[in-house]
């Protein structure tokens, strides 16, 4: 049976940030207002983004109209573009100059083919960049540095069905049975007797790459030629929603009047889409949401947007736009009887702060959103004075044939992790590893293996 996670409660804020939405850094000083960016001279576009329907919809126009407001633009608007799911964000300064961004949304796959021919300034992407992709942009520079690769949100897969079918949890190896055309009746799943309708996301799109890369290639399958194909998210979740017989995968926001159902990967319990099990990384189909731009891009507009975008009030938009912000909260869990002796005390006594580092492929170094969650993370615990013997890392693993091993890896995956906030001042309380106990995804898989080498944060 698989080993239980831990549940978390719902965050607990300190008095002075009761009320404020998910996403504002209650702890952070004041986001400072840009200095001011060039306007382009014939009123032609500032920037051009491209790619990720899940980000192009509704958060990347939401993050440039953030900025044009920081740069103290007025009238701002956002009309349709030339074509379906392309959209224009336009404002005016003091002296009636107009500026445009341009944001087009045809799936991940097209910002990294428009970086490349020079008609996109950043790619929005739902899934990281591919190693042939990187190779292909190998000229506009390192696109896997930390310096490109911009990590401005969380996600989650949910998977949808009509909120009459009574299933309330499936595992990933089903959710690659049902897509592959395997099964083909709700009965075969211990539902009511009927066809199984497929919905998925197209070919062009970051969604279908993490569903295909984390569901069907993960258990050998493709996907069966019988699913109907969706562009728009929404248009998908609408269409799952009013067929009784239908099921589908979408981004968190877009469950809209669909019912998500649990998910369980491996040993792992299974889980609901929830805004904690996503913000950890901890739900099977979790993902994290890119911006990739050129290193030393010569567009300051694509700099700025970056920066905006990992700014609190960046964040702060992330949340309102329906993800899950990247902000450090403490978070009450309920110690349970299947957790290891050390972590029901740990639960007990303690918080755990809604981030995990996790690792580059094959690697003791920190990947490049844990290399910025170790800046957010020391914000928060010099803003809660916390740096002096409040903070327990707890590291986790993989199984091996020998648990001796696997505990030794996890503490020195958390000791890599103390390594780098003691260059901070930060000086920690503990230091443990707990091997491959409370999995989060299966350890069948290079994904699952490196999902489940992760560090924990914990603070008194």
């Amino acid at each position: 049976m698989p080993r239980a996670l831990p549940a978390c409660n719902q965050p607990t804020w300190s008095s002075t940030c009761a009320g404020l939405l998910l996403g504002f850094f209650c702890y952070a000083l004041p986001w400072s207002v840009f200095a001011a960016l060039p306007i382009p001279a014939d009123n032609g576009s500032a920037l051009h983004i491209q790619g990720s329907n899940t980000i192009g919809a509704t958060l990347g126009p939401a993050l440039v109209r953030g900025l044009l407001e920081e740069q103290g633009l007025r009238a701002i608007r956002i009309e349709a573009g030339a074509a379906d799911n392309e959209q224009k964000i336009i404002g005016s300064d003091s002296d009636g100059r107009r500026v445009t961004i341009e944001v087009a949304a045809h799936g991940s796959g097209t910002g990294f083919t428009a970086l490349q021919d020079g008609s996109a300034d950043l790619a929005a992407s739902s899934r990281p960049i591919k190693a042939s992709e990187a190779s292909a942009l190998a000229a506009l520079g390192d696109l896997q540095s930390r310096d490109a690769e911009q990590v401005i949100a969380i996600d989650g897969l949910a998977i949808i069905l009509h909120p009459s079918n009574p299933l309330g949890a499936l595992r990933i190896d089903q959710l690659a049975q049902i897509f592959s055309g395997e099964l083909q009746d709700w009965a075969q799943l211990g539902g009511k007797t009927g066809p199984i309708t497929l919905y998925a996301r197209d070919d062009n799109s970051g969604t279908y790459d993490t569903f295909k890369e984390l569901v069907l290639a993960a258990h050998g399958t493709t996907l069966a030629a019988s699913a109907r194909r969706f562009e728009s998210s929404e248009a998908l979740s609408d269409a799952v929603s009013q067929d009784p017989h239908g099921i589908g995968f979408i981004g968190l926001p877009y469950i809209r009047q669909a019912k998500a159902v649990a998910i369980a990967a491996g040993e792992s319990q299974a889980m609901l889409p929830s805004a904690t099990l996503i913000a950890t990384e901890d739900y099977p189909l979790s993902r994290r949401l890119f911006l990739y731009n050129q290193p030393d891009s010569p567009n300051p507009w694509a700099k700025a947007l970056v920066a905006f975008a990992h700014s609190p009030r960046g964040q702060a938009i992330v949340a309102h736009s329906g993800f899950i912000a990247q902000t450090v909260q403490a978070i009450t869990v309920a110690p349970d009887s299947a957790m290891p002796e050390t972590y029901q005390a740990l639960a007990r006594e303690a918080q755990r702060l809604s981030l995990n580092f996790r690792f580059q492929q094959g690697s003791a170094v920190l990947d490049n959103k844990a290399q910025r969650d170790l800046e957010r993370l020391v914000s928060y615990l010099t803003a809660q004075d916390k740096l002096q013997r409040k903070v327990v890392l707890v590291g986790f693993g993989d199984a091996k044939a020998d648990p001796v091993r696997a505990e030794l890896l996890s503490k020195l995956r958390a000791m890599a992790v103390r390594r780098e906030l003691a260059r901070h001042g930060v000086i920690l309380r503990q230091v443990t590893g707990l091997g491959d106990e409370l999995p989060v995804a299966a350890n069948n898989a290079d994904d699952g293996r490196l999902k489940n080498r992760r560090v924990e944060v914990w603070v008194y």
